[in-house]
C-alpha cells in the first residue's frame, strides 16, 4: 500500500469513477456540499482522500470524485493505492466534524447554540426567503467561521437569545438573530424595553407587539396554534413582524405566516415606542 498527492481533475475524476464498481449508493446532497466548498475557495489537502484496492477499484472517495466534476474544478488529493479489501468496512464510520465542533475547536463558547445561531444568519442574509431545510440550506464550517469574523456582534445577540428563549421559547437562533440584525440596523434605539416586555410580559396592554410575540411563542411550543414546522425561520419572521410593529408604535394582535411569505424588512420608522406598561 502506498500513498500519493495528486491534483486531480475532473476528468482524471471522471475516468476513476467508473472503477466505483462497489460502493455505497452516492449522496446529491453531499456532493452538492462538497462541490459548493471546492467553487468556494475552501478546499483544503488533508489525509483524508481518495483510495484504490489490491485489483485497483475504488473503495473511497467516490463523493469526492463526484465533486471535482460537479465543480469543473482541479483539486489535490491524497490518493492510497492497494488498500486491502477487508478495510472497505471500517472506512467512513468516523463522525463528521460538525460546525459546534469547528467553533469549540477555535475556543469559543456556547458552540452548539453559536454554530446554529451563525448557521441561520448567514441564510438570513444570503437566501432569506429559502427553505432554510435540505441540501441548499447546508453552510460549511468555513462560511460559519467567516460569517463569525464578519459578524462577532452575534456573540452578544446569543445571550439575550438564550434569555429569550427560556422566556417564551422562541428558538435561541430566531432570537438571536432577530436581536442582532435588529440592533445592527437601528443602533438608534434603546431595546431594553423590547427585551423585558418579550421576557416578562409585566402591566402590558392586549395588542402590544410585545405580548403578542410572547404569547405566540408559548402557544406554539404548547402546541395551541396550527403550524406546519416550528422552526426558526417562522420564529425570526414573527419576532421580526412583531419588533417592526413595537417600532412604529401599533398594535398587532396576531402574529401569522402566509404561505411563501418573504422575511420582513426592518423598520425604518422614526416614531415613539411604547413604553413598558403602555399599549
Amino acid at each position: 500500500m502506498h500513498m500519493e498527492v495528486l491534483d486531480v481533475s475532473p476528468q482524471l475524476a471522471t475516468e476513476w469513477l467508473t472503477r466505483n464498481t462497489n460502493n455505497r449508493p452516492l449522496s446529491k446532497k453531499t456532493v452538492q456540499q462538497l462541490a459548493g466548498q471546492i467553487q468556494r475557495g475552501e478546499w483544503q489537502l488533508t489525509h483524508q482522500g481518495i483510495a484504490f484496492d489490491e485489483d485497483g477499484t475504488l473503495i473511497d472517495g467516490q463523493h469526492r470524485l463526484a465533486a471535482i466534476v460537479k465543480a469543473g474544478i482541479t483539486v489535490p488529493l491524497t490518493v492510497t493505492h492497494g488498500v486491502p479489501r477487508t478495510a472497505f468496512t471500517v472506512m467512513d464510520t468516523g463522525r463528521k466534524r460538525t460546525g459546534r465542533d469547528a467553533l469549540a475547536l477555535a475556543g469559543e463558547a456556547n458552540a452548539t447554540h453559536l454554530a446554529a445561531a451563525l448557521r441561520g444568519l448567514h441564510l438570513y442574509l444570503h437566501a432569506p426567503n429559502s427553505a432554510w431545510s435540505g441540501g441548499t440550506s447546508v453552510t460549511s464550517n468555513d462560511q460559519l467561521l467567516d460569517t463569525l469574523g464578519e459578524h462577532p456582534g452575534i456573540r452578544d445577540a446569543l445571550h439575550h437569545g438564550i434569555a429569550l428563549n427560556r422566556a417564551c421559547r422562541i428558538t435561541v437562533t430566531a432570537a438571536a438573530i432577530g436581536w442582532y440584525v435588529t440592533t445592527r440596523a437601528r443602533a438608534d434605539i434603546d431595546q431594553s424595553p423590547w427585551e423585558d416586555g418579550v421576557v416578562t410580559g409585566a402591566r402590558l396592554e392586549p395588542g402590544d407587539p410585545r405580548l403578542t410575540l410572547r404569547n405566540t411563542m408559548l402557544n406554539l411550543a404548547a402546541g395551541r396554534a396550527h403550524r406546519r414546522r416550528d422552526d426558526s425561520r417562522e420564529h425570526l419572521l414573527y419576532y421580526l413582524k412583531a419588533w417592526n410593529a413595537w417600532v412604529e408604535g401599533r398594535n398587532i394582535k396576531l402574529l401569522r405566516r402566509s404561505p411563501n411569505e418573504t422575511m420582513p424588512r426592518i423598520s425604518t420608522h422614526a416614531g415613539p415606542m411604547p413604553a413598558d406598561g403602555q399599549g
